[in-house]
């Protein structure tokens, strides 16, 4: 599976993330409120943000989420983890949007494009997403993802993280609200 494909979208275009993209993704990714409810609230803060940078760029899946009609970056988001064993997996995530992005189907937008895609490759698709991150987890309900029993537990500068697994599989979406 190509994990940074080009993809199109009435509104959109994703595309792989570049490093001439970090000044205009470090704009959008400044806003502390893009931040809040995440469990690494402070991705705000430049030596954050350019860990995280660098950490996708070197991932291979992260895509620059670009409108269209005005060639202007509005954040990032990534393939991630890819497991081709029995009908295979895949992980979206690591996605943030300019706060004037949200409301407006942006996000919708893009996951359909990418899950479309992923599915031509893979039968299931994992969101990690955490505990507390009300927005991003009522915004995985919004287009059909499902919570499932297992979590994951990491630790942030000394704090407990949890990590809530979504999923969505090839069936449920080709029947579910982004069909």
């Amino acid at each position: 599976m190509d994990r940074q494909p080009t993809l199109e979208t009435e509104r959109l275009v994703l595309r792989p993330v570049t490093e001439d993209d970090r000044e205009p993704l470090y704009e959008v990714a400044s806003d502390p409120m893009v931040w809040e409810q995440h469990p690494i609230h402070d991705r705000w803060r430049r030596e954050v943000f350019d860990r995280f940078f660098d950490e996708g760029l070197a991932s291979g899946g992260t895509l620059a989420v670009v409108d269209k009609a005005k060639d202007r970056i509005l954040g990032s988001t990534r393939y991630d983890k890819y497991d081709p064993e029995e009908g295979g997996v895949v992980e979206i995530g690591w996605t943030y949007l300019e706060r004037r992005c949200w409301g407006k189907g942006i996000n919708r937008e893009m996951k359909r494009a990418m899950l479309a895609h992923a599915f031509e490759h893979v039968s299931l698709v994992e969101f990690r997403v955490g505990d507390t991150n009300y927005r991003s987890r009522n915004a995985l309900e919004a287009i059909g993802a499902e919570r499932t029993d297992c979590y994951e537990l990491e630790r942030y500068q000394g704090k407990r993280v949890v990590h809530l697994v979504y999923e969505i599989t090839r069936d449920a979406f080709e029947a579910g609200p982004l069909a």
